[in-house]
């Protein structure tokens, strides 16, 4: 049995949920998401509390009980507290800056790094070090933490480079004379 797919997801006040057919539909104050489930489990809306059982016992809907629940979770969360990945920049004179809806990366490349965020994220530079994106969707969030970090990887050897706030990039030593 699944230990995550047996709890319930409770639903905060302010917080309002609907089931049609496969699709959850969330609404909070932070705005509105939907998740599609697989067939192989059943949704159901009792007394501000969404639960999600398996349709039989067969591995793959024994697999998507756990998954679907937390994705509910995952909107619920979404629509009352967002989600936020916070980086950080690190390297003699790499740094952000937002202009308009851009964010403007400079990272030791010969041009400047031009990242638009995609709806439903935003994206702010409360210093030139640091990079906060925020939205509704976790997956969305992370994706576009990712692209960005992608621009400059932190390395091993002077720890240059974009990464997580809190994130350990493990050190190698240097070349010896």
């Amino acid at each position: 049995m699944s230990r995550i797919g047996k709890k319930p997801v409770e639903l905060p006040s302010g917080v309002s949920a609907s089931v049609s057919g496969q699709t959850v539909e969330v609404k909070g104050p932070k705005g509105t998401r939907s998740f599609r489930a697989t067939d192989d489990v059943d949704l159901k809306v009792e007394d501000n509390v969404i639960t999600v059982t398996p349709r039989g016992k067969s591995k793959r809907a024994r697999q998507q009980w756990g998954m679907s629940r937390t994705q509910v979770q995952n909107c619920v969360t979404g629509v009352t507290e967002g989600f936020k990945k916070e980086l950080e920049i690190q390297g003699v004179g790499y740094r952000a800056q937002m202009q308009g809806n851009t964010l403007k990366l400079n990272l030791g490349l010969s041009h400047d790094v031009d990242y638009t965020a995609p709806e439903g994220v935003t994206v702010t530079a409360p210093k030139q070090t640091e990079i906060v994106v925020e939205g509704i969707d976790e997956q969305l969030v992370g994706q576009v933490a990712a692209n960005i970090r992608a621009w400059r990887k932190p390395e091993p050897y002077k720890g240059k480079g974009i990464r997580y706030k809190g994130e350990f990039i493990f050190r190698k030593e240097g070349k010896k004379k």
